[in-house]
């Protein structure tokens, strides 16, 4: 069978140059058969879990159909969560680069003028929650006159978080002449029956059963039978046998992430919590944290278990039995990602118990029973735990997207429309610096008081240097590196 690379796929230039800074080689059995038919135009039912590459294998069909020159949002993507909206916008930033797409992401808990004012600029795709996606359409701040792309992603969770009759509603608005495709773990009735109202004739693929991925030989599963009363006292002594790395660990609701979080802290763990009573801002931030592995232990509810990736994480704790069976995938998915090896640890009540079997089923595999660390073997490892504790961990960097970011400088000036500043003021001025041409000027995001230029190619530092002395449209403005963040 001949091995397919992202280079046999009909892509731009500006794309697979993109993909190869990101090391994206081979594409992932998803991606074999959804970016095929997506660049095709076809509409898609795609069953699968996170961490099979499915983010990517919407992403870069978008990126690739979409046309730099139309203004007007032509893609919409929809997703339960914030989180995952950040994600799926910085991922199609990434990929677009080059071809300087840009993509705005709208979710809640975020000023709505800040949105309004964002979606005014040139703007090529959207992602976003349904509930506050809906509200810009309705208010007439979202132009959804050109979406020729909808993707609607983890449609089951959305779903169970009773977000379906948004979806819905944003459909019904949206232009009819458009592709649709809809990712999901699962494909309950509800969702069969919405693709059958609003799809044309779509092409199902299936990327395996619920337990398929979880498998493959990377990740071992085990029950462990706790009392609830003890189970504080188990997770320590899992922890210090265990002496993962990172871990991340599950609890059912707020208030025992908040309950185990206080614990940990108490015990000198180096540990986050993330639930959904958290503000937008720390939730992006602890992720952010974790994933650069800044603290070893993340406590949280599922809100995390659902499409973020974060790669290498050597354990996963179910403190609280999954109750939902997909939950059960989604948790334990977050390790054993990449090719990479991991471990998940489930405690089951007594009361729980009853449980097991409807879950097994479901995955399609049996998971062993195994019993708490032994007072002996915690002893034993407890000195390799605690120096792993007091040493400074060390901060993860994904090599190819340092590359890749490395290649691109943001650059800040403070002046924007007030100024009647344009993007051609901009570009006239950036490409008289000797050595930088057009190529080398990716988005330009023009907002009331300040503009956002990215400098692509490796020149930003130059044109950092030079436009320090330089006026634009007859003004001297401030110009530094833009914060990874605004």
């Amino acid at each position: 069978m001949k091995t397919i690379h992202f280079e046999d796929y009909r892509l731009g230039t500006e794309i697979k140059q993109a993909l190869t800074e990101m090391n994206y080689k081979k594409p992932t059995l998803v991606q074999q058969e959804v970016i095929p038919l997506s660049l095709g135009g076809s509409d898609l039912i795609v069953k699968s879990k996170t961490g099979t590459g499915k983010t990517a294998a919407f992403s870069i069909p978008i990126c690739e159909l979409v046309d730099w020159e139309e203004n007007k949002p032509q893609a919409l993507i929809l997703t339960p969560t914030r989180e995952l909206a950040v994600q799926i916008k910085e991922e199609i930033a990434a990929i677009g680069r080059y071809k300087r797409i840009n993509a705005v992401a709208i979710f809640g808990k975020q000023p709505f003028d800040r949105q309004k004012l964002a979606l005014k600029q040139k703007t090529h795709v959207v992602v976003g929650t349904p509930g506050r996606l809906l509200d810009h359409i309705q208010k007439g701040t979202l132009n959804i006159e050109k979406i020729k792309h909808l993707i609607i992603d983890e449609a089951d969770e959305m779903l169970s978080m009773g977000f379906i009759d948004q979806v819905e509603a944003i459909i019904k608005e949206l232009p009819i002449d458009r592709s649709t495709s809809l990712f999901s773990a699962t494909i309950p009735n509800e969702l069969r029956e919405l693709s059958q109202n609003y799809m044309k004739n779509p092409a199902t693929i299936e990327a395996g059963n619920p337990g398929a991925n979880l498998t493959a030989d990377k990740i071992t599963h085990a029950l462990m039978k706790v009392k609830e009363s003890d189970k504080l006292a188990v997770l320590q002594a899992v922890s210090i046998a265990e002496n993962p790395d990172n871990c991340i660990i599950f609890c059912g609701t707020q208030d025992k992430v908040d309950d185990v979080f206080r614990h940990l802290r108490k015990v000198n763990f180096p540990c986050e919590k993330i639930h959904g009573g958290l503000q937008q801002k720390d939730r992006l931030s602890v992720m952010k944290q974790f994933k650069q592995g800044k603290f070893r232990y993340l406590i949280a509810t599922d809100l995390a278990s659902r499409g973020i990736h974060i790669e290498n994480i050597n354990l996963v704790i179910n403190l609280d039995f999954p109750l939902e069976k997909e939950s059960y995938v989604h948790r334990t998915g977050r390790t054993g990602r990449a090719g990479k090896a991991g471990k998940a640890i489930t405690f089951v009540t007594p009361y729980e118990e009853k449980f097991i079997d409807e879950l097994e089923k479901y995955i399609g595999f049996s998971i062993p029973i195994i019993p708490s660390p032994a007072k002996e073997l915690v002893k034993e490892r407890k000195d390799a735990f605690e120096q792993k504790l007091k040493s400074k961990p060390i901060e993860k960097r994904d090599p190819e997207r340092q590359q890749h970011q490395q290649q691109i400088m943001k650059l800040y000036f403070n002046g924007g429309k007030k100024k009647k500043l344009r993007p051609v003021d901009f570009v006239g001025t950036i490409t008289s610096i000797t050595g930088v041409t057009g190529d080398d000027i990716g988005i330009i995001a023009i907002e009331e008081n300040a503009t956002y230029v990215d400098i692509l190619n490796g020149k930003g530092p130059k044109v950092l240097k030079e436009m320090k002395e330089r006026t634009i449209k007859g003004k001297q403005l401030k110009v530094h590196e833009a914060r990874e963040e605004r």
